[in-house]
């Protein structure tokens, strides 16, 4: 049973990420006279700035990190309770914090995000980088380091690879091609030069800065909503790192090269082991001379084996749910996540979630799918607002339209990035056929056609065909008249469609 609550709220929101903030911040907008909670470990929150539609459902935006009382400033009706939850008593509906307190509530919106999965715990050569605190702990150890191994083919490895200059970098992926997550083979084909050449200089004019290491109250800029690490585990939750983290920080070995990466491919991690328990058959694949002369070894599926200084875990995340299940009856998804309906509620009455601990388990429209990325965590903490205001002043609400088509725009290797729809043909098996276009160093543009309609689009560079891509997908016109013309460079196609 829980303990004597010491006050009741209309709404309270767990997680100071962008889904939590996201969700206090449209509270306020469908309820100007609500009485909301936000419930953060931390002393900072996740913003959202320069926001920017794109197009129907792409969408642009920056991440500031600040301090938690802009947030009040700006809701002074909004109660910040800094404090990590100890507990949730859902047939209460009340939430147990740390720090002993216990808050009632009428509607509960779970915005606790994910965390990050290690390949092995208590290490303290592998570093996990999802958030600020490892983000500067990962930069201090780089600054000693002659080589790094980089195990993960997600975003952060993509970005990592490329920012990481003055040390080696291996980098293991589990796939044949670098970035499988976001984009295909050919993609990977079009992007691997660019980890070749010299990185082009940022023009510092119109950056402004994305990561400071201020004391509280400076801005910091950041992503999403998951935990952070201390001395080996995962505790107090710090949200996690998002677009441009590492505009600002200085990604620098102690090795005069600028950047060298060698990529080992369809390998996964066998052991890591110290030089002492290194085997004699890894022994055999390692240089002579450098057998002994590092700190710590990595042994691949490949069999192959390296010293490094340093082993960078980014092998994606899993949903922080683990405060909330005790003594409640949540309906968990196969990735772990907490099952949401079409009003992002999960099994509990009153409760709902959003962001990356949730998962959507509706019947989705044929053009989306759920990926944990910032944008998702945007809407969903947004939508789940609206869901929530929409029961307390019974009112119906409908899906919200960016859950109609996948849309993410991000930059890789220094080249912008929109993937759409179905934009790797998933779920298509063989029913699909692909357009491509390349101009080397310059942009790729992939359309999926099914059945003569087009369903997803990955687009590299500045191509400026998102918008009539989108149209085009949402539309579902018949293009088998246009054939390969259809990605012809001659051809003005935003005119020809618009």
């Amino acid at each position: 049973m829980a303990a004597k609550r010491e006050k009741s709220f209309q709404f309270v929101v767990i997680g100071g990420g962008i889904a939590g903030v996201t969700c206090v911040e449209e509270l306020f907008t469908q309820v100007p006279s609500a009485d909301v909670a936000l419930v953060t470990a931390g002393p900072h929150i996740k913003a959202v700035t320069n926001f920017r539609q794109v197009s129907r459902t792409v969408e642009e935006f920056d991440v500031e990190e600040r301090p938690s009382r802009v947030l009040q400033e700006k809701f002074p009706a909004l109660t910040v309770i800094h404090s990590a939850v100890k507990a949730l008593h859902a047939r209460d509906h009340s939430v147990e914090t740390e720090d002993g307190g216990v808050f009632g509530y009428e509607k509960l919106c779970i915005c606790s995000g994910g965390r990050p999965k290690l390949l092995i715990q208590d290490n303290p050569y592998v570093v996990g980088i999802r958030d600020t605190d490892s983000a500067q702990e990962f930069q201090k150890r780089l600054s000693k380091a002659r080589r790094i191994v980089v195990v993960g083919n997600g975003g952060i490895a993509l970005e990592l690879v490329y920012e990481v200059e003055g040390c080696e970098v291996i980098w293991a992926v589990k796939d044949k091609a670098v970035g499988n997550t976001f984009f295909d083979a050919g993609a990977a084909q079009f992007l691997i030069p660019s980890l070749e050449a010299a990185k082009p200089q940022e023009a510092a004019l119109c950056k402004r800065p994305r990561y400071t290491t201020e004391e509280p109250g400076g801005v910091q800029t950041f992503t999403a909503d998951r935990n952070s690490h201390k001395h080996g585990g995962w505790t107090n939750p710090g949200s996690a790192l998002g677009p441009d983290w590492h505009q600002g920080i200085v990604l620098r070995g102690a090795e005069q090269v600028t950047r060298r990466v060698s990529v080992e491919y369809q390998c996964e991690v066998e052991k890591i082991c110290t030089p002492e328990e290194l085997l004699p058959s890894a022994e055999q694949t390692l240089k002579p001379d450098t057998v002994g002369s590092w700190p710590v070894y990595i042994q691949l599926t490949n069999g192959k084996a390296f010293g490094c200084d340093v082993i960078v875990s980014a092998i994606g995340v899993v949903p922080n749910t683990h405060p909330f299940l005790p003594g409640n009856s949540f309906a968990l998804a196969e990735d772990g996540g907490l099952q949401v309906n079409d009003h992002m509620l999960t099994s509990e009455p009153d409760v709902y979630a959003a962001g990356d601990v949730c998962t959507a388990c509706w019947e989705a429209s044929p053009l989306w799918h759920q990926m944990r990325l910032w944008t998702q965590a945007r809407q969903m903490g947004c939508y789940a607002a609206r869901c929530m205001a929409a029961g307390v002043l019974s009112k119906a609400v409908e899906l919200d339209f960016c859950f109609e088509l996948f849309s993410h725009q991000t930059r890789f290797f220094n080249y912008k990035v929109v993937l759409l729809g179905k934009f790797n043909a998933q779920g298509l098996g063989s029913d699909h056929e692909l357009l491509v276009r390349c101009t080397k160093g310059r942009e790729y543009v992939k359309v999926v056609l099914s059945g003569g309609r087009m369903v997803g689009a990955v687009l590299i560079g500045e191509t400026d065909l998102e918008e009539t891509f989108e149209n085009l997908i949402l539309n579902q016109m018949d293009l088998t008249p246009y054939g390969e013309e259809l990605l012809n460079p001659n051809i003005d196609i935003e005119d020809y469609f618009d």
